[in-house]
This record gives structure tokens, sequence and C-alpha cells, in this order.
């Protein structure tokens, strides 16, 4: 038996308690919250499943059962476990003494399907002529950030932008735990890796972005930015490197963009602030806020926003392009939102006609502007 099976087998076995949730599509995320308590999130809402484990070693015994697989080590000393199960499940672990009252195990479902701008559309999560605009921005080579909270389906809405990405570029995707699948067939793909007790063997998301500078992308797509590699990611869509993807935990773009500049400075390299500043400014040009609405579970797109350098105060200059606006509830309770053009043109609104992209323009015809020779 190949070893891959002998995983899937394992899996079954130890997570024996949870399998039918992790059979079944419509659950997106699993959370464990002791042997004796399983919420799951179904179509946007948190679920008392009633389910349990046997035991809290039994619990304890699936986790180390998964690190084992995977090659990392839980303990005691080492509290925390990042991993994946054989479907590409993503798994988060805590076990005490960091876990006070219990064991935590949170399981991230891996969609078999990745979403499409199309499929957003159909979720009321963003609006056809957006979808359009944000598929030339992908074709101009505009830095994106995809801000966002926890749970709101950045890295999805990250996998749809990014099929606007040209098939024939040269795309590296690097992240701490694998969650993206590609369209495009020239993309390779980089993985962290967590070291041994002596710290030997580690890899980090930001080791992984400095090597890949040396493989000759296209494209660099960062699953998540969270440590120092915000410097190297900023500084390279700065040196030449544009149409870079990544996503960010912030409740709004100014407050990205604030975030990026103080993960920036986590760096090992000292940099003053308005240096740092100044960086995320150049760097930056379009960040696309996603929200997660607890009224009915759905996740929205709220705001296109360009950054547009910093003021006199020294201060982050945004200007939103899109804007979601609620227009009720449907019959079932369902929000409805509209993302909608602002009317205030980005700064680069003649760029698709001066590349050869205007046949490309259908429905933001208003969005951007040809600048014809008078």
């Amino acid at each position: 038996m190949a070893r891959q099976a002998i995983f899937e087998a394992s899996v079954q076995y130890f997570l024996d308690p949870i399998v039918p949730l992790l059979n079944d599509d419509s659950v997106s995320e699993i959370m464990v919250n002791g042997h004796e308590e399983i919420y799951i999130e179904r179509a946007g809402k948190l679920v008392h499943t009633g389910l349990r484990f046997a035991s809290e070693d039994a619990l304890l015994s699936a986790i180390h059962n998964v690190a084992q697989w995977v090659g990392r080590e839980i303990s005691e000393e080492h509290p925390v476990l990042d991993a994946r199960l054989p479907d590409g499940s993503r798994v988060h672990a805590v076990i005490p003494p960091s876990a006070r009252t219990g064991i935590y195990l949170t399981i991230r479902k891996f969609t078999r399907e990745a979403l499409t701008m199309e499929n957003l559309v159909a979720f009321g999560s963003l609006s056809e002529d957006a979808v359009e605009f944000l598929d030339l921005c992908v074709l101009l080579k505009k830095n994106m950030l995809i801000s966002g909270g926890t749970g709101t389906g950045k890295t999805v809405l990250l996998g749809a932008i990014s099929r606007a990405i040209p098939a024939e570029e040269r795309i590296v995707v690097i992240e701490d735990t694998s969650e993206l699948r590609m369209m495009q067939p020239h993309t390779l793909y980089l993985e962290a890796r967590h070291g041994d007790r002596a710290g030997h063997g580690t890899l980090t998301v930001r080791d992984l972005f400095v090597n890949s500078l040396r493989m000759r992308p296209d494209r660099i797509v960062v699953g998540e930015v969270r440590g120092g590699e915000a410097l190297d990611l900023i500084q390279s869509m700065i040196s030449g490197h544009a149409g870079s993807l990544s996503t960010i935990h912030a409740n709004t773009p100014l407050d990205a963009l604030i975030r990026l500049e103080t993960l920036s400075l986590m760096s090992d390299v000292q940099i003053p602030v308005y240096v740092a500043r100044a960086q995320v400014a150049s760097a930056i040009d379009l960040i696309v806020q996603i929200a997660r609405f607890t009224e009915d579970g759905s996740r929205k797109i709220t705001r296109i926003t360009e950054a547009v350098g910093l003021d006199e105060n020294n201060q982050y200059q945004t200007i939103d392009l899109y804007r979601s606006r609620l227009h009720g509830k449907t019959k079932e309770g369902r929000l409805i939102s509209h993302l909608e053009p602002t009317g205030q043109p980005p700064s680069f609104a003649e760029e698709p006609f001066e590349q050869g992209l205007g046949e490309k323009i259908h429905l933001t015809e208003g969005v951007w502007k040809r600048n014809d020779p008078e």
C-alpha cells in the first residue's frame, strides 16, 4: 500500500467521529473545542453538531497521527501544529498547556473545485463589472492586497482573481500551508517547513520569498503576509516584480496598508518608519476588501480601493473605486448588496488603451479614460 493511501486510512481511523463532516461538502470548517464539543461552519454560520471524540486521549492521538505523517512535532514544548490532511484540508491544533480548557483542533476544509469569479458573482459577493475591472488590473500588473478578517474567504478570492493571470506567465506561489491551486500550467508551489526541536530544517515564508526571486518569476503570489517577508515583498514590487498578489488580515483598506508597514518593520533589516511607509505607498496599487456578514453568513467584497501615495503629512491616501451598498434582504433573510463604482477613476485609467487592452472593456467604460489626441 502506498504511503499516501496509508495516511488516508489512518486519518479515517483516528478522525472517525468527524469523518461525516469531512465528507460533507456543505461544511467549510470544523472546530473541535475539546473532545466533547464540536462546531462546524455551514453557509457562513456556526452550528453545534453534538458529535464528540471518545476521550481527550483519542483526540490527542488523532493530532499526533497527523503530525507524524507530515513530519512535524506537537508536544508540551511545541504545543501548536499547522499541517494538512491528505485531501489538502488545513489543520491547526493547540494542546495544553497553551490550550487551557482542552485540545483545540480546527480544520478548514479543502474545496474540491476552486471557485471562479463567476461563482462569486452568483453568490452575490461582487458584481460583473467589478470582475472585469479586477481582471484588467491583473493584466495591467497592478500589485494587489486582498484584505479581510479571519474566515472571510481571502484565499478563495485570491485564487479566483489569479485566474486572470495569462497562461504563458511563470508563477511562483508561496504559502505557509499550501491551499492555492492555480489554473496556469507554469506554476511552481513553495511551502514553508517547520524545523525540529532545535530549529534545524526551518524554512520560513521569508526564506522562500528570497529564493523565489532567483527563479525568474513573472508573478509572485504570497498566500498571506504575516511577518518580516512583508519588507521583501514590497521591495520586490518596487524593483520590478509587478503584478504580485497577496492577502493580509485587516478590516479596512487603510488598516491593510498600516499592517503591511508594521509587518515590514518586523524584518531583521532596520529601516526608519518613514522609509517603510514610503515603500508601502509606492508598492501597493489596489486593496480589495472582503468581509463576512454575521447576519446571514454571506461573504462580500465591500470595497476596491486604490492606494495613491502619501499626503503632505506623510499619511496614506486612498480612493474608493468600488463600494458595496446594501439594498435590503431577500425573503429568506439574505442580504442584498451591489458593488458599484464610486465615479472616481483610477490614476491608471488610461493604461488599458496604452497597453492594447481596450477591446477587453465592455462593462467598465465609465471607469477607464482614453487619452485621445486633440
